[in-house]
Formats: C-alpha cells, sequence, structure tokens
C-alpha cells in the first residue's frame, strides 16, 4: 500500500485537521528595544519584568531576548535573590 506522505494532517475528508502552524509573530526584546547592552543585578525593576508571577524565570520564546541576554538575565536574577534583592517565591 502507498503511504500518503504529501500531508500528514488529512483526515478522512481529505481537509487538514489542524491549521499549519506559521512562524507568528516576532517578540522585540526589551532589552534591545530600550538600547541596553549590561544587565545589572542590582537593578530590581528591570528584573522584576523577566520574571513570572510564580518567581519562576520567563523563557526565551516569551521574553523575546537572545540566548546571550537570557544567560546574562538568569545569571542577574539568580545573583540578586542571593543577596535578597528578589524573592525566590512569590510566598
Amino acid at each position: 500500500m502507498a503511504r500518503n506522505t504529501d500531508n500528514i494532517n488529512n483526515d478522512k475528508n481529505g481537509k487538514n485537521a489542524r491549521p499549519p502552524r506559521g512562524p507568528g509573530r516576532r517578540r522585540v526584546s526589551r532589552l534591545s528595544a530600550e538600547k541596553i547592552d549590561y544587565i545589572d543585578y542590582k537593578d530590581v525593576k528591570l528584573l522584576q519584568s523577566f520574571i513570572a508571577e510564580n518567581g519562576k524565570i520567563m523563557p526565551r520564546r516569551l521574553t523575546g531576548v537572545t540566548a546571550w541576554q537570557q544567560r546574562k538575565l538568569s545569571e542577574a536574577i539568580k545573583r540578586a535573590r542571593n543577596l535578597a534583592l528578589l524573592p525566590f517565591t512569590k510566598y
């Protein structure tokens, strides 16, 4: 039997079961927009915008920062937490 490999998402009627996912909208990094090149662990206002409500560090795909910026952000957040500038958890 030959298998139809053209479109894997075909259902019985020949229509797509779900629409194809496109690239979506590109997020603009707040760091790039404000031209921040150094991420300081003492800048609590900036770091709080990259922490979710439950206290977790937000991922790159949600914030739009580059990989280098994400590494520097997580390092700065961890330093600020150790110095008690930022809480580890919300509660």
